[in-house]
């Protein structure tokens, strides 16, 4: 039976909010003139640019400035967390007292789901602490290069843990990358401005990246696969698991000794920073909303290269044609990939449906489905967008800290 294809504001609305039937809502609005979306698409766009671009230069204030020299990069990160699991609670609350102006899921803590996320959580904390701990060490200018090895790690584990091979196409891109990432370290070390911790916190922020995009396919079940549930989740258990680290690594009694501990200036900066955390889910999955994921993945591109040319003039650095080589081979490797990885799951998702006979049970996909499986039914159609969301925002977003920035 040929259907009509689900719109990606559909798709996104199902993970999100954590729908199982795709038919529920109908979609009986009619096509925006052409102006309107153009406009629509230039402020979402220009909102996610705004959004992504501030939250690295917030976050490098609050990492590693000399006017405020506060060297607590986990408290930072605690504090984030806490933030975002209060506005879910918040927004979910207001979704319940008002219902047709907010659009939000229901949350309530329960702790054996809790527990069920928690393999998940322990990789989700190592990759905002790595990524803030990248930041801190490395300059803005330089942090895009530092975080480029999601990708191949993606590649790399896909195949070590779920046997899941990979084009030549998509593996030549993956070289590009590592080229240009070697390159951009050569080029740091001859300008004297290379720091090999937050280099090596960059690559552990990258496998991070990666086991988090896998494991978060696994856990989705037990928050009736719901983003908004597991960001809330993740961002509990985080919370809880940091006080220990906050404890050991010594950081409240440097807190306790922080000068500007009762700035206003600083709690709002502070908590601004929690915001842009969490806005950068919302904006990333309006902009695929209003776009498409490749778009997204073009934007964010842009945005990489835009946020890199702003640090080196807003710092006043100077650097060799080589290093900016080292940066457009990174991002034309990420571009790559994504495209050919668009692509060769467009083409499966055309491929002719098997006969009717040949389905087993009542046509629910087979194990292994969401990445190259003929799937047979309409849920198994929306899983395919979705998986294809999913694939392409995980390589496409390289400043995000907020599980959410990956959908």
């Amino acid at each position: 039976m040929n259907r009509a294809p689900l719109k990606r504001s559909r798709i996104l609305h199902m993970a999100l909010m954590g729908a199982s039937d795709p038919t529920g809502e109908a979609e009986a609005s009619e096509e925006k003139p052409f102006l309107l979306r153009a406009v629509q698409i230039a402020l979402v766009v220009s909102l996610y640019w705004v959004t992504s671009i501030s939250m690295v230069f917030l976050n490098k204030y609050l990492l590693n400035s000399p006017s405020l020299r506060l060297d607590t990069p986990i408290f930072v990160t605690f504090y984030q967390c806490l933030v975002t699991t209060l506005l879910c609670k918040g927004l979910s609350a207001l979704a319940a007292c008002c219902p047709g102006a907010v659009d939000f899921p229901s949350l309530r803590l329960d702790l054996r789901v809790a527990r069920s996320i928690l393999p998940l959580s322990v990789v989700f904390i190592g990759m905002i602490t790595f990524n803030n701990l990248c930041l801190k060490y490395v300059g803005v200018a330089f942090y895009n290069v530092g975080r480029s090895l999601t990708t191949v790690f993606n590649v790399l584990l896909s195949y070590l843990l779920l046997k899941q091979t990979t084009s030549f196409y998509a593996l030549l891109a993956c070289g590009i990358i590592i080229g240009g990432f070697w390159l951009g370290v050569d080029q740091e070390g001859a300008e004297g401005t290379l720091s090999w911790t937050g280099t090596v916190f960059g690559v552990l922020a990258s496998l991070c990246v990666s086991l988090n995009a896998i494991y978060t396919k696994k856990v989705l079940p037990a928050v009736d696969g719901s983003i908004w549930r597991l960001t809330f989740y993740n961002n509990v258990n985080a919370c809880v698991l940091f006080l220990p680290l906050l404890l050991l690594l010594g950081e409240l009694q440097t807190l306790r000794n922080f000068s500007q501990l009762g700035s206003a200036h600083f709690w709002g900066m502070m908590t601004l920073g929690g915001l842009f955390g969490f806005a950068i889910g919302y904006v990333t999955g309006l902009q695929i909303k209003f776009t498409s994921p490749l778009t997204h993945n073009v934007s964010g591109t842009a945005k990489a290269c835009a946020q890199t040319v702003l640090a080196v003039l807003y710092y006043e650095d100077t650097k060799s044609f080589l290093w900016w080589t080292s940066n457009m081979m990174v991002l034309g490797g990420s571009s790559a990939y994504t495209w050919v990885r668009g692509w060769e799951m467009k083409k499966v998702q055309e491929e002719p449906s098997p006969k009717e006979e040949e389905k087993s049970g009542v046509g629910v996909p087979r194990q292994g489905g969401l990445d190259g499986e003929r799937l047979t039914d309409l849920s198994g159609i929306w899983w395919l967008k979705w998986n294809q969301c999913f694939q392409v925002m995980s390589v496409s977003c390289p400043s995000c800290v907020d599980p959410l920035s990956y959908f």
